[in-house]
């Protein structure tokens, strides 16, 4: 029985859903980076940060390359990249909206209207 697209949607964007593994997307659309890196940058234990690249590794929105001791990850395609932007597009939207409301409700206070 095939998922339908709205549920398979829903699992994508749960798989998105951790601020480590936003952080790591974030970090390697700099382009590939080795674990040592990730970690530098993002400072959590070791094993927490595998168990969430472990997860992107197996959705595909990563890949991993070994080369001795050094594992280099880098984002799969260039989409999740888009994805991110329009993320970060959106929240400065509704941000923007909300310093509105918060500069009427200011003013509001200050000039004793009560809405």
């Amino acid at each position: 029985m095939q998922v339908p697209l709205y549920q398979a949607k829903a699992e994508f964007f749960r798989m998105l859903g951790h601020p480590v593994r936003i952080r790591v997307l974030e970090l390697l659309q700099g382009g590939p980076m080795p674990v040592r890196e990730l970690l530098a940058e993002i400072e959590i234990e070791p094993s927490n940060l595998s168990q969430q690249l472990a997860v992107l590794r197996r959705s595909g929105i990563v890949t991993a390359t070994r080369t001795s001791s050094t594992v280099v990850y880098e984002l799969a395609g260039g989409d999740v990249a888009e994805l991110l932007r329009a993320a970060r597009r959106i929240l400065t939207e509704l941000l923007a909206g909300q310093e509105d409301l918060l500069a009427e409700l200011r003013q509001s206070e200050m000039t004793g209207d009560v809405a």
